[in-house]
């Protein structure tokens, strides 16, 4: 998502190489390029207009000083305009009322609300410690109610049924009594979305507003939507009294010029952004770090978020202690490693959020590759025995042969693998002695489907 635009603006900050200072002159042909790079993005004509004007205003006359070149010097201010443009800081949900919080969930059909609503579940019960009701106001679309039970289920929130036969507003009253009498904290209302923005559907969800009163109203809107999510956006925003904004499938292809507009359509702030089919891929919004995304930064400090989430602490503990006591790094240790890798949203989401120069190396895994080649390599290191994983150096031909076999795939699969853990052993040396530039250079030696 934005790569296309990161690689338009970085190309763009080098050509004020040599520069002393950025006057009208030099950034002119600067921002023309930032404009072309925003439109090509589908970023919405008056977003890009006003965040223009804010650079420029900012930038002419900007000293550069110390060991800036002109070019960091308009990334910066780029930086802070694009913070502002998305909304300063991240903003929470507003839990400050008498319990059930209430949220109610808009958009339209296909955007992903009743995923965004398994997710929202899971998140604020398993960090938050809520404990949540989901229901379906959805009695159009068949399944619909099917599907949030389900996604309930697998996010482990209470789910109260509901049937087509119901009219949508008796069943949210009936779901926020429900809710009261068994003291939930929160009441999430899932809605029914349409293909187009149409009058029945405004009228039905101001109707649903008005019996429940929410807390929060958010709107969940696809990010690969491009101009037609500003459209929507603004719909929505003028039938509803909006508090904030879910952006999906932000790990999309598409070129995302929804994250840097919506915001300044509706003057809601973005809370959450989706990435990925699992209940665990809904993160903070925070302006700053997209930002720094955008601009080929790097966003460390989410990176750090989802290591603390997916990593076993007990786990990593051992792991470290037997590299210090120079054991040495086994082929249990490999299969461990990559399995954390995965729980951390796989080594593609990872590599997004390193900066540009680390980040070019996902686009060397082959597209939807990642999952299987990690699966393929458990694979293989199951089909071993408790000696060989530990002793590497057992496996001949005739060994290889029958591990293959088990695994279902090539010997040169199985080959293929210790080469890659000869070459992670190598790096984990260095990282067991302190030297984290090498563990650096050698990170594509543990990503699997890498060359």
């Amino acid at each position: 998502m934005l790569d296309n635009l990161t690689q338009r603006l970085a190309r763009v900050m080098k050509t004020l190489r040599g520069e002393a200072r950025l006057t009208e002159a030099n950034i002119g042909e600067a921002l023309r390029e930032v404009r072309l790079a925003l439109l090509e993005a589908d970023v919405a004509l008056p977003a890009i207009k006003d965040l223009i004007a804010a650079v420029r205003e900012k930038a002419i006359g900007e000293e550069v000083i110390g060991s800036l070149s002109p070019g960091q010097a308009l990334i910066g201010v780029v930086h802070r305009e694009l913070t502002k443009l998305m909304g300063d800081a991240h903003s929470g949900l507003n839990m400050a009322t008498q319990p059930p919080a209430v949220m109610l969930m808009a958009g339209l059909q296909g955007a992903g609300k009743t995923t965004t609503v398994g997710k929202l579940a899971k998140m604020l019960r398993e960090t938050q410690k809520k404990k949540v009701l989901v229901v379906s106001c959805d009695v159009y679309r068949p399944a619909a109610i099917e599907q949030l039970k389900t996604v309930a289920a697998q996010a482990g929130v209470e789910f109260l049924p509901s049937t087509s036969s119901e009219k949508p507003v008796d069943i949210a009253r009936n779901a926020l009594d429900w809710a009261k009498r068994h003291f939930h904290d929160v009441l999430l209302v899932d809605t029914a979305g349409r293909l187009a923005i149409d009058e029945a559907m405004m009228k039905e969800i101001a109707e649903l507003h008005a019996a429940v009163k929410p807390i929060e109203t958010l709107f969940v809107v696809d990010a690969m939507l491009g101009q037609d999510a500003i459209n929507t956006a603004k719909a929505f925003s003028e039938a509803l009294p909006l508090t904030g904004i879910i952006l999906t499938k932000l790990d999309g292809d598409a070129r995302g010029g929804a994250a840097l507009s919506v915001r300044h359509v509706t003057g809601r702030p973005i809370k959450y952004a989706g990435v990925g089919e699992k209940l665990t891929g809904l993160e903070a919004f925070h302006p700053e770090r997209m930002a720094s995304r955008i601009l080929g930064m790097g966003d460390v400090l989410s990176l750090i978020e989802d290591a603390k989430k997916g990593i076993d602490e007990q786990q990593a503990v051992d792991f470290a202690k037997k590299l210090k006591s120079g054991r040495g790094f086994d082929l249990n240790d490999f299969k461990g490693q990559i399995s954390q890798m995965r729980k951390m949203g796989g080594l593609s989401s990872m590599m997004e959020k390193l900066p540009a120069q680390f980040s070019q190396a996902a686009g060397q895994l082959p597209a939807g590759g990642e999952e299987k080649a990690v699966a393929r390599i458990e694979g293989i290191i199951n089909s071993m025995t408790p000696a060989e994983r530990v002793n590497p150096e057992l496996l001949k031909a005739a060994r290889k042969r029958r591990i293959a076999l088990g695994a279902g795939v090539q010997v040169q699969e199985v080959n293929r693998l210790l080469k890659q853990f000869e070459q992670t052993q190598k790096m984990m040396k260095q990282f067991s002695k302190g030297g984290i530039g090498q563990l650096m250079r050698g990170l594509k030696g543990m990503m699997p489907g890498m060359r």
